[in-house]
């Protein structure tokens, strides 16, 4: 049986066991259609689609179907910090249900009311996890499979390693898709044979033609090894990691005294929360896809993870997912 044969290619009906991860800023319709066309799985950013690159979802979703009929996903961003956001979150849901869309990935909350409507029109929702304690919460809300997060993933990565995570988690019975580390094809392979389902990527997406991060932000990951990635929490309040800058160095990368005591108080971190989300996607926005090297992108922060140890150039995504592919043939 070949690697590519998984429980997540025959959910999903895909050639190859490869997510493109939704990515505020990054993911744009024209690198979420170039990964769905060469056989692995784009997933749809709506607020990246709607705020960032100025395309109303539904017609953003049109625009990613004129290039390709293969499927894609879109992420759910399930955190209930608003009444707003989450009646927001119910009509995009329900848009990309409307326009197709049938497999959904789902973060930061409670999946139920996801997996409901998913679930009844035919489709599959993945959680993502860093941990067993998150995972088990999110079977209990029904959903279909997990992203294991692990602790080489860029933006909040988590705690573990992926073989410690994968085998904390291979006994609940669903399919596990690795997150983080990986660069190369012999990631991927590896990720396969050490029981994934498959594997999601982002920061190598990134650094691809079709994404819309400014060129500097790409070879910045190019440039970059693992020793270059670091842990802040000065953008969203936990840690994030992103490539050590001259800024980044500067400024360090702990919270101060008094944002840290917020964040702990039982009535003041909602709204930290809150002031951390409005400013770090700003933050995020500014510096991914602002150009002029030098003083200007020094300034702010690049997203990435240790899988940037593999990445040597900035690639066509087709190219990425058949050479994957290939290696796990």
């Amino acid at each position: 049986m070949s690697l590519l044969d998984t429980a997540l290619t025959r959910q999903l009906g895909i050639e190859v066991p490869l997510i493109c991860g939704a990515m505020y800023p990054c993911t744009n319709p024209e690198l979420v259609a170039a990964v769905s066309a060469a056989g692995g799985i784009g997933v749809v950013q709506p607020l990246s689609m709607i705020y960032v690159y100025g395309h109303d979802l539904r017609e953003g979703l049109r625009l990613i179907r004129r290039a390709t009929a293969k499927p894609i996903g879109m992420n759910v961003l399930i955190e209930r910090s608003s009444k707003l956001y989450l009646e927001r979150m119910h009509r995009y849901l329900d848009i990309a249900l409307e326009e197709g869309v049938r497999f959904f990935v789902t973060s930061l909350g409670n999946p139920r009311w996801v997996v409901d409507r998913v679930a009844s029109a035919g489709g599959i929702v993945y959680h993502d996890v860093t941990e067993r304690k998150w995972a088990e919460k999110g079977l209990a809300g029904g959903v279909h499979g997990l992203i294991a997060v692990n602790d080489r993933a860029g933006g909040h990565a988590g705690p573990r390693s992926a073989q410690a995570l994968y085998d904390e988690l291979a006994d609940l019975g669903v399919s596990i898709v690795c997150a983080g580390g990986i660069g190369d094809a012999a990631d991927f392979a590896r990720a396969l044979r050490m029981g994934y389902a498959g594997a999601q990527l982002g920061t190598r997406f990134i650094a691809t033609v079709e994404c819309g991060a400014h060129e500097d932000y790409k070879q910045a990951i190019v440039r970059a090894s693992e020793n270059d990635i670091v842990l802040t929490e000065r953008v969203t309040g936990v840690p994030l990691a992103v490539i050590r800058t001259p800024y980044v160095e500067r400024i360090g990368t702990k919270a101060g005294p008094v944002a840290r005591w917020l964040l702990r108080g039982r009535r003041t971190k909602h709204w930290m929360r809150t002031f951390y989300a409005l400013r770090s996607a700003w933050q995020l926005k500014r510096a991914s896809l602002a150009g002029g090297a030098g003083e200007k992108t020094s300034k702010d922060y690049w997203q990435a993870g240790k899988s940037v140890a593999g990445i040597h150039g900035v690639e066509p995504a087709g190219e990425i997912v058949r050479r994957f592919a290939a290696a796990a043939r």
